[in-house]
């Protein structure tokens, strides 16, 4: 158990990480590019244990997997994720990583019509007051907000959401591993279709600057962060390392702070509190569910 904590603070750290690095080189790069290049990484990273859990699983996969595997790919890789690194254009790296935090809330009406799970009082009062902070940040006083890069980054969160919906539809069947590495995988080869059809550079441009950078990305976020977010799963439980999305968003903002001395709006600050009574909430009724069952 004290292992699991070690790799869902690790995960956490590292997705804290995930803004901050993509908005430094936000404007030497693609997003699209970045995109592509992130998770082609991240994939092939994750693509040994993959094959392994399958082998485990002793699963066969068919057509109709791949297909499956293509419908995800394509909500994560291509539509949120290109939302996501679009956000970060846009707005500063803090606000999407507090924003994006809020994917597991708009998971509950997704989850009522499409998985048919009740809802209850706890859920319905976390979305709520997830939503309240959403508005603050958006800024209700009027003062000068980044309403394109807030608006991408709640479609990037809204789209996330719905991948992890449809991916549950058959996380027992593949695990984890094996359907991130293929959904992740596949939803690039689209992106790589889109890339060449508008003759987006897939390599070009990239200098040793940015290099690093785009390394970090790939490799420890994409595919150590998953990788260690799904190891702490394996040695906790699904709702202990949902843990992970408390910390994000009262962390991100902090090493934003540090590291790129992005300073935190008063109306960001209240509605990151929103956010993390939200998220507790969540975790609690998550709990206490995951106790009874």
């Amino acid at each position: 158990m004290k292992k699991g904590y070690i790799y869902i603070l690790l995960s956490a750290f590292i997705f804290s990480t995930m803004e901050i690095i993509s908005k430094i080189i936000s404007n030497q790069i693609n997003p699209y590019q970045l995109n592509f290049i992130r998770f082609l990484i991240g994939g092939l990273i994750l693509l040994p244990f993959a094959l392994l859990d399958i082998k485990k699983r002793e699963i066969k996969l068919s057509k109709k997997d791949f297909l499956y595997f293509a419908l995800t790919g394509f909500l994560c890789v291509v539509i949120s994720m290109s939302f996501f690194q679009l956000s970060i254009l846009y707005t500063k790296a803090s606000i999407v990583a507090v924003v994006f935090s809020t994917n597991p809330v708009f998971t509950i009406p997704f989850a009522f019509f499409i998985l048919k799970e009740k809802l209850n009082v706890k859920t319905i009062f976390s979305m709520i007051l997830s939503i309240i902070g959403v508005v603050f940040i958006f800024n209700p006083f009027g003062l000068k907000v980044d309403i394109i890069g807030i608006t991408l980054a709640v479609l990037a969160a809204i789209s996330f959401s719905l991948y992890s919906i449809v991916g549950r539809l058959r996380m027992d069947v593949y695990g984890n591993t094996v359907l991130t590495c293929f959904s992740f995988l596949i939803g690039d080869a689209f992106l790589l279709i889109i890339l060449l059809i508008f003759k987006v550079p897939i390599f070009n441009g990239i200098t040793i600057k940015i290099l690093p950078h785009i390394i970090y990305l790939g490799v420890i976020v994409t595919g150590l962060g998953y990788l260690f977010y799904f190891t702490a799963i394996k040695e906790t439980s699904v709702v202990t390392s949902s843990i992970v999305f408390f910390i994000k968003p009262a962390l991100a903002p902090i090493l934003s702070l540090i590291l790129i001395g992005e300073k935190i709006p008063y109306n960001t600050i209240i509605g990151i509190i929103f956010i993390l009574f939200g998220a507790y909430v969540m975790f609690s009724a998550k709990k206490r569910a995951y106790a009874k069952a």
